[in-house]
C-alpha cells in the first residue's frame, strides 16, 4: 500500500516525501484511516513501529485553526521531545502550531506557547502543572492521545493520567498507543474510550535478521569483557543498557578511559546536558549510548547494529523493548547479554516470559583485564530501574539526594580491572 492511498492531505504526502518515507508501515495502515474518521483507537505498537505517524497524521490533518485540538502525553521528556519534533516535520507545509511541555525546564516559556497552540505534547506532571496554574485547558479537545501508555503505568503515572483525562473534554476521540495492555489500561479503555478499535502490528524487529547471545561470566571479568567486545566486535552504533543511573556513569567513564567513544544518558543528567550527549551520538562522535531503560525510552536512534545488556533487566518486558532497538529496516543486529552471578534470576524471568526467544551461549573469549578509574565516593541519586510514583518524574529529575547513607567504595576486584588512580 502507498501513503496516498490512506487519504492523508497532500501537505502531510510532501513533507513524507521530503524525509523519504517510501510505503506506510503495518501499524500506520491500519491505524491512519481510523483516526481520520475520529474513531477511537487502542493500538499495540512497540518503539521503532512508527506510531507517531500513525496517530499523527490524523491529528494534523483533522486540527481546526484557532483552539487547541489535541494533548498527547508521553511517559518522558525525551519522548515528548521526539514525538513534537516528528510531528512539526509531518506538518511542515501546513498551519499548524504545535509545542511541547515537561519538566526540567522553566515554565514560563512554555505558557507564552501555550497561548497559540493547536497540539500539545507533554509529560503528565507538568501537563497537571500547567491545568492547575490555568495556562492548560483541555475541555474543549477533539482527541486524547496516550503514546508509550504502558510505560506510563509502570512509572506510577496512571493517577495523573486519569486526572488529565477526567479534566478533558467529553465528546474527544481517544487513541491510545502501547506495547502491552495491562489492568490499569484495560480500565481506561473502558471507562473512557468509546467502542474502541483494536489495532495491532507485527513487531518491526526481524527475528531473522537479530542474532541474540549470551555470555556466562565471573564478576571479575564483566567490565573487561564489555571492553574487549566493544573493541573486537565490528559494529555501528551501539547502546549499552544498565539498571541505575549510577552503574550508567560508572560504566560510560570507564569504557572513556578504555578509549572507547562513549556517552551516558540518564534522568538525573539535565536536559542541556541529555541533548549535547545525544547530538554526539546521533553526529558519530560517539558510538556507544550507555543509558538507562526510562531514558532510552522514546529515543529515534538509527543504525543501531549492537545492543549490550551489561544489567538484565529487572522487568523481563524491558528485554523485549531493549533488543527491539537493533535488526531494524531490514538490516541486521546483535544483542549481546553478559551475566554474571546476580544476573541469572532475571536472565531466567526473561526465559520463562518470553519462550520464543532464542539466545545462544558463546564461549567467553580470552580477555584482557580493562584498566578502570575507581570512584572514590558513590554520585548522588538513586537509580532509574525503580518505578517512580508522583507527579514530576516524567521529567527525569532525581528522586533523592541520598543524604545520610553511608557512602559506598567500589572494588576493584569486583570488576575485573586494574586500579589507575
Amino acid at each position: 500500500m502507498k501513503f496516498e492511498e490512506l487519504n492523508i492531505s497532500n501537505e502531510i504526502l510532501m513533507s513524507l516525501k521530503d524525509q523519504g518515507f517510501e510505503k506506510p508501515t503495518e501499524i500506520q495502515e491500519k491505524s491512519i484511516p481510523l483516526v481520520l474518521k475520529g474513531k477511537d483507537v487502542v493500538a499495540g505498537s512497540a518503539t521503532g513501529s512508527g506510531k507517531t505517524l500513525a496517530f499523527g497524521a490524523g491529528v494534523i490533518d483533522n486540527a481546526i485553526p484557532g483552539k487547541l485540538n489535541a494533548i498527547i502525553l508521553t511517559p518522558t521528556r525525551e519522548l515528548a521531545e521526539q514525538v513534537s519534533k516528528s510531528l512539526k516535520l509531518f506538518a511542515k507545509y501546513k498551519k499548524v502550531k504545535i509545542t511541547e511541555v515537561y519538566g526540567g525546564v522553566s515554565l514560563n516559556p512554555q505558557t507564552e506557547k501555550l497561548r497559540t497552540a493547536q497540539i500539545v505534547v507533554g509529560t503528565p506532571g507538568r501537563v497537571l502543572d500547567h491545568m492547575e496554574r490555568g495556562s492548560l485547558r483541555l475541555d474543549n479537545i477533539d482527541t486524547f492521545v496516550l503514546d508509550e501508555a504502558d510505560r506510563m503505568v509502570d512509572m506510577g503515572f496512571i493517577i495523573d493520567v486519569e486526572k488529565i483525562i477526567k479534566a478533558s473534554s467529553n465528546k474527544k476521540q481517544m487513541l491510545m498507543f502501547s506495547a502491552t495492555l495491562s489492568k490499569d489500561l484495560k480500565y481506561i479503555m473502558k471507562k473512557y474510550m468509546n467502542n474502541p478499535v483494536k489495532v495491532n502490528a507485527e513487531k518491526q524487529v526481524d527475528p531473522k535478521k537479530l542474532k541474540q547471545i549470551y555470555y556466562s561470566v565471573d564478576d571479575r571479568q564483566k567490565f573487561s569483557l564489555l571492553v574487549h567486545l566493544l573493541h573486537e566486535e565490528k559494529s555501528d552504533l551501539v547502546m549499552v543498557f544498565c539498571n541505575t543511573r549510577q552503574q550508567v556513569d560508572f560504566i560510560a567513564k570507564n569504557l572513556k578511559f578504555n578509549n572507547v567513544k562513549a556517552q551516558p544518558i540518564h534522568g538525573g543528567l539535565t536536559q542541556a546536558k541529555r541533548n549535547a550527549m545525544l547530538d554526539e551520538f546521533h553526529n558519530k562522535k560517539a558510538h556507544v549510548l550507555v543509558c538507562t531503560d526510562v531514558a532510552a525510552r522514546g529515543l529515534d536512534i538509527k543504525e543501531v547494529s549492537h545492543v549490550y545488556n551489561y544489567d538484565l533487566p529487572n522487568d523481563p518486558k524491558e528485554y523485549i523493548h531493549r533488543i527491539g532497538r537493533t535488526a531494524r529496516s531490514g538490516h541486521d543486529g546483535v544483542a549481546v547479554n553478559i551475566l554474571s552471578d546476580r544476573d541469572h534470576d532475571n536472565f531466567n524471568r526473561i526465559l520463562d516470559e518470553h519462550r520464543g526467544v532464542n539466545i545462544e551461549k558463546l564461549d567467553v573469549p580470552e580477555v584482557k583485564r580493562a584498566n578502570m578509574k575507581i570512584e572514590k565516593k558513590s554520585p548522588k541519586g538513586r537509580g532509574n530501574s525503580r518505578s517512580h510514583k508522583g507527579r514530576g518524574r516524567s521529567q527525569g529529575q532525581s528522586s533523592g539526594s541520598g543524604a545520610g547513607k553511608k557512602k559506598k567504595f567500589f572494588n576493584p576486584s569486583v570488576w575485573g580491572v586494574r586500579r589507575s588512580d
